[in-house]
């Protein structure tokens, strides 16, 4: 990815707010500036950018991750062994060290939502005003290049492909987990053939029965499934950093009727939602759309959520499709829509799919059935 085009970007943006140098702590956003991204990030990792250079602070365990990912013009690496104790300290003793290089007057970019307080006050003793740039990197994101739409939608080949491997291996007597399993060895084995030297996120879930399908966020887990059973399969894979969703509510045995009901008017709801969304309509309007749909079911009370989320870097990312959202959508935007039912004693109804906004319409890169009939195994 073009990172270099996203931190030139961002110094625009900080020279339109006259900011001397910004902070990035959020890891999406670091991955997003810089191209690193790390296993885990119990161990700080800071990047800094201003008008000359993009910095980056890091644990040593990540300095050649760092020196082979990104195009940082300087490392500050912190040791936890006494092996290089020269260049030892914490990430803290480095970025005094960093932001030494400013006037004391200096304006600093930073994330409100993600800064610690500890490093925030570091900067205010130093006489520095912090400046919040959430909003303005969020807005960067909005927006997909065509390098990231082309990542996104192999993503979402995958993810399909994921999907009906589960599904059409699902049965009774199988776990939640073992469920999961089919659509998973599918997937890093389509990847490992088909992509060499790329990385893979992965999430999935398949809580089922009345009782778990109506908690729309919960790990799959040992429960095994009986021969009349509802089931919401969800999964999201991220190619190389980039992500796509899709879901599906389907049964095993054959549903109720109260459950055929439901599953109808949420598959309306979605598809009236997919069917409406599009560049120049608001974010607000696109979640009225699918409310409606439940509003005149008198099911309302039971969507608990909003029509959908943005995606790529993040499993949820911004511009959301919720009631108070007036933005005006735009071309480059991808969204997951996923109305969604959950009906106590009934069951949790849900299919989501991911589409990406282009002046030319909107462009699905998800696909399975989501017919009733093509959803009962």
């Amino acid at each position: 990815m073009n990172t270099t085009k996203r931190v030139n970007q961002l110094r625009k943006i900080m020279g339109d707010k006259k900011v001397d140098f910004s902070i990035i702590i959020n890891f999406e956003n670091q991955f997003y500036f810089s191209g690193l991204k790390a296993i885990t990030y119990s161990r700080p990792i800071v990047v800094a950018v201003d008008p000359e250079q993009l910095s980056l602070i890091v644990p040593s365990l990540e300095e050649e991750n760092a020196k082979n990912a990104t195009n940082a013009d300087k490392l500050y690496v912190y040791h936890e062994t006494p092996v290089k104790e020269a260049n030892s300290g914490s990430h803290i003793e480095h970025l005094k060290t960093l932001i030494s290089n400013y006037p004391k007057n200096a304006r600093v970019g930073v994330e409100f939502s993600s800064l610690p307080l500890m490093l925030g006050n570091i900067m205010r003793e130093a006489g520095f005003e912090l400046i919040n740039i959430d909003s303005d990197i969020e807005k960067m994101r909005y927006i997909k290049d065509q390098e990231e739409i082309d990542v996104i939608t192999e993503s979402g080949r995958l993810v399909s492909l994921a999907l009906k491997n589960s599904l059409e291996n699902s049965r009774a007597g199988l776990t939640e987990m073992e469920l999961d399993q089919y659509g998973n060895q599918a997937l890093f084995a389509e990847v490992a053939q088909k992509y060499p030297d790329s990385t893979l996120d992965f999430f999935v879930m398949s809580p089922s029965g009345l009782n778990r399908s109506i908690l729309p966020h919960v790990f799959s887990n040992t429960r095994k499934l009986d021969g009349n059973e509802i089931i919401i399969h969800s999964r999201q894979v991220g190619l190389n950093g980039y992500r796509a969703e899709c879901e599906r509510t389907f049964f095993i045995g054959n549903p109720t009727e109260k459950q055929k009901d439901a599953f109808k008017v949420a598959k309306e709801a979605q598809l009236a939602a997919l069917d409406f969304i599009k560049v120049g309509v608001t974010a607000k309007e696109v979640n009225e759309v699918a409310r409606e749909i439940f509003r005149k079911a008198d099911m309302e009370q039971y969507c608990v959520h909003r029509t959908g989320h943005g995606i790529g870097v993040g499993l949820h990312e911004e511009p959301s499709l919720r009631y108070d959202n007036d933005l005006v959508l735009q071309e480059g935007m991808v969204f997951c829509v996923e109305p969604g039912l959950y009906i106590p004693g009934v069951g949790g109804f849900r299919h989501s799919d991911t589409v990406v906004l282009t002046n030319n319409g909107s462009h699905l890169i998800t696909e399975y059935p989501r017919e009733l009939e093509a959803l009962i195994f």
